[in-house]
């Protein structure tokens, strides 16, 4: 894999296929590049360049003590595409990748950005009078305490054993299972505290490039109007929910998302 340096001095890798205008996928929390593969290969075969990045702790990144945080992640985002003089991307990302995009534009808007994707991540994951569409159960009066062992099971959305048909699906794909991080280390619990107790509802709103909100109809972690209510006062914003799809959209129904995807990119201004 070629690497990126950020400007605290962490490696970073990332994947480079394919010719055309840029896609940037950017997975969820200890999930690696790879877990793109599906998406991959339907991308470069219509004609995109894609970049899939290990997030650092992710992957086959450098994983500092430091810099674990949503801003600094964002950061890195920054650093990757100014080293790589990429200007025009569409970015994409999964569960907390989508969070890290929201960052990104909050700190450094959107000259670098044409486009936003969202799979399956509410922008607002504590739930209150105001919005309820955050992860199932989480509240202020919880939010110090409530991933202290980890993500827990809801027992709400898609079932367990149809949750473990994808991985089996990418697992064959790879010809070897994706490398997950451990949830366990200081740095990576400091990190799924940082992305819990976020609110990027107004970075959404007030984006000014076309956004799609994708979110899975059995999403296991929050309710799927969470896509049409964040965008709902943005007039580039549109929404889809997969049916039969949990958390997971882009590797729950792979040929669902990649034909949402690609309407959407074909959508775009060229």
């Amino acid at each position: 894999m070629p690497t990126v340096v950020t400007n605290d001095n962490v490696t970073l890798n990332y994947i480079d296929e394919g010719a055309g205008p840029v896609i940037v996928l950017i997975a969820g929390f200890c999930a690696p590049a790879t877990t793109w593969v599906m998406q991959q290969d339907a991308l470069v075969k219509a004609g995109y360049r894609v970049l899939a990045l290990d997030r650092r702790g992710h992957g086959d990144s450098e994983s500092p003590e430091h810099g674990a945080t949503m801003a600094r992640h964002g950061q890195d985002v920054e650093n990757i595409l100014a080293s790589l003089g990429v200007d025009d991307a569409v970015l994409c990302g999964g569960s907390m990748g989508a969070s890290t995009i929201w960052s990104y534009v909050s700190q450094f808007g959107t000259g670098r950005v044409k486009a936003v994707v969202s799979v399956d991540q509410t922008p607002k994951m504590i739930n209150d009078a105001e919005w309820s569409n955050g992860f199932f159960g989480l509240t202020d009066s919880n939010k110090d305490t409530f991933f202290a062992d980890g993500v827990p099971d809801t027992g709400k959305g898609l079932p367990k054993w149809k949750s473990a048909l994808p991985i089996l699906k990418l697992v064959a794909k790879l010809r070897a299972m994706p490398k997950m991080v451990s949830p366990d280390t200081p740095p990576m619990k400091a990190l799924l505290h940082d992305h819990a107790v976020a609110d990027w509802r107004e970075v959404v709103a007030t984006v000014d490039v076309p956004v799609l909100m994708v979110a899975g109809r059995e999403s296991q972690f929050w309710p799927c109007t969470h896509a049409a209510d964040s965008i709902a006062g943005n007039p580039l914003g549109r929404s889809v929910v997969l049916e039969n799809c949990g958390h997971a959209s882009n590797m729950d129904r792979p040929m669902e998302f990649n034909a949402a995807l690609l309407d959407f990119l074909g959508s775009l201004p060229q």
